[in-house]
């Protein structure tokens, strides 16, 4: 776990303070950016899509946006999970954590999480729930935060409660073998792979990060 100087927060406590500005802290490039450039999936293919860790929807507006057809998502937070539905993007939201989902096993094209394993003690669990929820066949897309991104710059998921007050959330480092360690035991294969500089477009979003020469 990341060692913070500011206060840390648990997911849920953290993501319910957070709802009043995540929207317009959290950027585009951190997520969604990376979708775009994926080519091995097909995503006006996609029947049946689970978002996991959908928090305020932002990931399933960009999925219905580029054809998904239905779309189930589940958080832990009430609050996230309120403006989720207010967007009336989703055919069944749920209040669930990532590895337990209460879903239907074997019924998804499609399983997204975004900017969630970050805060995952253990990664194997979340892979098993995604095996279980694809059918044969179906993709699962995983985008989250680089760890030599968190071990370099020290940065846990953080935000602030007031101007100049900043507050952590929990948030773990796994390197990516031990995300190919976790999707192997569940019988997942990597298909593609994307990795992102901190760069000129990331200064001009985040100018503290102008000394953060590493991949995200």
């Amino acid at each position: 776990m990341i060692a913070a100087a500011t206060p840390t927060l648990s997911v849920r406590e953290g993501y319910r303070e957070w709802v009043p500005s995540y929207e317009t802290t959290v950027q585009d490039q951190m997520d969604l950016a990376l979708l775009e450039a994926l080519e091995s999936v097909p995503w006006a293919a996609v029947e049946h899509a689970a978002d996991l860790g959908c928090g305020t929807g932002r990931t399933g507006v960009w999925l219905r946006a580029h054809g998904v057809a239905r779309l189930d998502g589940i958080d832990l937070t009430q609050e996230m999970l309120a403006i989720a539905s207010a967007r009336e993007i989703y055919d069944r939201l749920g209040e669930a954590d990532v590895a337990a989902t209460g879903l239907a096993g074997g019924v998804y094209d499609l399983v997204t999480t975004c900017l969630v394993d970050e805060h995952l003690r253990d990664l194997k669990p979340l892979y098993r729930e995604v095996s279980r929820l694809l059918r044969l066949g179906g993709i699962h897309v995983l985008v989250g935060f680089h760890p030599h991104f968190i071990m370099t710059a020290g940065m846990p998921t953080h935000f602030d409660r007031n101007p100049g007050e900043p507050v952590a959330i929990e948030t773990y480092v796994h390197l990516l073998s031990d995300h190919v360690d976790a999707a192997r035991a569940a019988d997942l294969v990597l298909l593609e792979m994307r990795e992102r500089l901190v760069d000129d477009r990331w200064i001009a979003l985040k100018p503290g990060w102008s000394n953060t020469e590493i991949t995200l």
